[in-house]
């Protein structure tokens, strides 16, 4: 089934050497980090699943029983953002889209504990969220003295529900969740939040790379009411706050009561991006550039020096498969181990996506091995066939890491060339709800994973038929006349 030429020592070798380079790059790159804070270091937000996300916000808040209900009227919605980027004292009014004020319900006050929070947005209109993933919509629309926005929270057990009102008398239901062993005791009050604002700086040959500018929201409330809670209320940061110029010295986040009117300020947000850094498993490969280079040089060059049939493409796949499956197998806990040992915390990796990046990355580099085989058997010669896997391979899944190009151009190249298989590694979620630069640079792909896969599957079914086809199936014929060059 197998062809033995392939296994020479020299071959083996260099399938060793790029196995070797993505667990060494990994480990390079997770003994890079550093973490440090002015003082101790806040808590990273995690969640139940061990999942790292954002979760800094300031928070007014008392306690609510296992029933109960918090209503509020908001009048008023403002924000500050600083321009030009940080290290200039110039401060603009103006709210990022997904900044949000209103009012939470909270499963105690450790950062990553579980939620329902029904909040105004900076220009998404009212939205009901949760579990920091989740996201509602509700009525569009801003608020204003002149047209105030209602919002109710009720508890019933573990079911949370939310709902808006334009008057305090007509209330629609928005949404609602069960949060399972919610404590009988909650905390219940009033929130502000809002993430940095994105900018990009044009970089390369027109990439892009990102910048965050501090922002802060402001939200005006009255008619405050709770029932079903007791105690007195109290204000303070959910996450470090106030370590800012701008809140140092001009408007400090935090919570004014006047005459029955709350002013509540703060930064930060409450989702699933990750303010805090956090190591995630793609990170751990970034010598996997490395390795598909080295097996496309050695499976081209091989296809040219060889007669081609099927089962040299299969061994050439095969050794390219064993190769990827242990780095990527080996290489994924181990930098975790480094990072962690560096007081990084590790992005929560579920079994089923680890056993995708692990299996599917090795299978991403079997195919494209045997891709190379196919375009070194036709072009029997040794340069050409390297020169054409490189070209249609390496070359657009290493401009798609590195921020060169611009972003249409490198999406369009994941979507037409065999590089679409290494949305394999991807890890990341893109999320509606927030603002982040989503693209090929930063670890998202245009293509799913399987469509991806099914891409260069594709390309390679080809060339090996046209191999082939070219040169009728010899088994067990020796090897054809050595390609020039």
């Amino acid at each position: 089934m197998f062809a033995p030429d392939f296994l020479r020592p020299a071959r083996v070798a260099a399938l060793a050497v790029a196995a070797v380079a993505v667990v060494a790059a990994g480990v390079l790159s997770a003994s890079g980090l550093r973490v440090s804070c002015d003082g101790p270091c806040p808590p990273v937000p995690v969640t139940d699943d061990g999942s790292v996300v954002g979760d800094r916000f300031w928070f007014l808040h008392r306690d609510l029983g296992p029933r109960g209900t918090i209503t509020v009227r908001m009048t008023s919605m403002t924000g500050t953002i600083t321009y030009p980027p940080p290290g200039h004292d110039e401060i603009v009014s103006g709210l990022v889209p997904w900044a949000k004020s209103g009012i939470i319900v909270k499963d105690g006050l450790r950062p990553g504990s579980r939620y329902a929070a029904l909040a105004m947005t900076g220009a998404h209109g009212v939205r009901f969220q949760h579990g920091y993933r989740h996201d509602v919509a509700g009525r569009p629309g801003g608020v204003s003295a002149r047209e105030p926005r209602w919002l109710r929270l009720t508890r019933s057990g573990d079911t949370i529900a939310g709902a808006e009102s334009a008057d305090g008398v007509r209330w629609q239901m928005v949404g609602t969740v069960r949060l399972d062993g919610l404590a009988d005791t909650a905390r219940v009050g009033l929130f502000a939040a809002s993430p940095c604002d994105l900018t990009l700086r044009e970089a390369g040959l027109g990439g892009a790379t990102q910048e965050c500018r501090f922002t802060q929201a402001v939200g005006v409330f009255d008619n405050v009411t709770v029932e079903g809670g007791n105690g007195s209320w109290t204000s303070e940061s959910v996450g470090r706050m106030n370590q800012t110029d701008w809140e140092k010295h001009i408007n400090p986040s935090g919570a004014v009561q006047t005459d029955g009117v709350i002013r509540i300020s703060g930064t930060g947000d409450i989702g699933p991006a990750r303010e805090d850094m956090a190591w995630i498993a793609e990170q751990s490969l970034t010598g996997l550039v490395v390795a598909l280079i080295i097996v496309l040089v050695v499976a081209a060059r091989y296809g040219a020096t060889t007669a081609p049939d099927r089962r040299r493409a299969v061994t050439v796949g095969a050794g390219a498969f064993v190769a990827g499956l242990v780095s990527t197998g080996a290489v994924l806990p181990v930098s975790s181990a480094v990072a962690r040992s560096k007081g990084v915390a590790i992005q929560a990796l579920p079994v089923s996506i680890g056993v995708r990046v692990v299996v599917g990355t090795a299978v991403a580099l079997a195919l494209s091995a045997m891709l190379a085989y196919a375009l070194g058997a036709l072009t029997r010669r040794r340069w050409a066939g390297t020169g054409l896997a490189l070209a249609v391979v390496a070359l657009p899944f290493t401009v798609s890491v590195l921020p060169l190009l611009p972003d249409t151009t490198v999406e369009w190249l994941l979507r037409v060339t065999p590089a679409a298989a290494f949305a394999v590694k991807q890890t990341e979620v893109e999320y509606p709800q927030v603002t982040a630069y989503y693209s090929p640079s930063t670890g998202y792909f245009p293509l799913p994973w399987w469509a991806g896969l099914a891409v260069l599957g594709a390309y390679t079914a080809v060339a090996l038929w046209s191999a082939t086809r070219r040169v009728p199936d010899r088994s067990g014929a020796g090897a054809a006349p050595r390609g020039r060059g």
